[in-house]
């Protein structure tokens, strides 16, 4: 994958949404952002952080200009770009934002899945097992993503392992991307977390890479 050109086109598409700054074309804009900022993440360009930033601050906003309803891809989105950017300063602030939206006992899975990115960001590892270990219980999450959270916030290096590889691995067979960047982000946010815990882990290139 050449990844430098993909990156310019989602350059030229975040600078192509303009107009009225409603809630979807800030989205759109989030988007786009973070599609760029994956791809120049892969090529090792360090311009890919400013990207990042810049995904986080928009569905950030997005999440201000909506009715906040049900949007909890928006708080999980910024903290997944602000977490691969290894900007602190946001991860904090966006974690705690996050935890503000009642995320950790939402009825949503994927709201309890933002409320423990959150914990899990702000080291607050007992908290993080507990809500994990309630989204391993549901059939309406992902079993192995559910499997990672909960070895991370447990510092069980073996379960880590064996669950991030089987995330990364089930991106080698979507068809399905964000802005159709093929980049396996979850498992990489997920060893973005395991790194706080000193348990990340080597993933295979190409499970990070999915063939297109």
């Amino acid at each position: 994958m050449d990844w430098i050109p993909l990156a310019a086109e989602k350059q030229a598409r975040y600078e192509a949404h303009y107009g009225d700054a409603d809630e979807r074309a800030i989205v759109r804009r989030g988007n786009a952002a973070y599609a760029a900022g994956l791809a120049l993440l892969m090529a090792g360009d360090p311009a890919a952080g400013g990207w990042l930033r810049r995904a986080a601050a928009r569905w950030r906003e997005s999440w201000d200009a909506g009715d906040g309803r049900e949007a909890w891809g928006r708080p999980i989105g910024a903290l997944k770009a602000s977490l691969l950017a290894r900007d602190e300063a946001a991860v904090t602030e966006l974690a705690r934002w996050a935890l503000e939206l009642d995320s950790a006992t939402a009825e949503s899975p994927i709201g309890r899945y933002a409320g423990t990115l959150a914990l899990l960001s702000l080291n607050r590892w007992h908290e993080a097992r507990h809500v994990a270990v309630s989204l391993s219980e549901r059939d309406d999450f992902p079993h192995d993503v559910a499997a990672a959270l909960a070895a991370i916030a447990a510092h069980d290096v073996v379960a880590y392992g064996d669950a991030v590889e089987s995330v990364a691995a089930s991106f080698v067979t979507r068809t399905d991307f964000l802005e159709d960047v093929a980049v396996a982000d979850t498992a990489l946010v997920l060893n973005e977390l395991a790194r706080r815990r000193e348990i990340e882990h080597d993933l295979s290139v190409s499970a990070v890479l999915p063939p297109r």
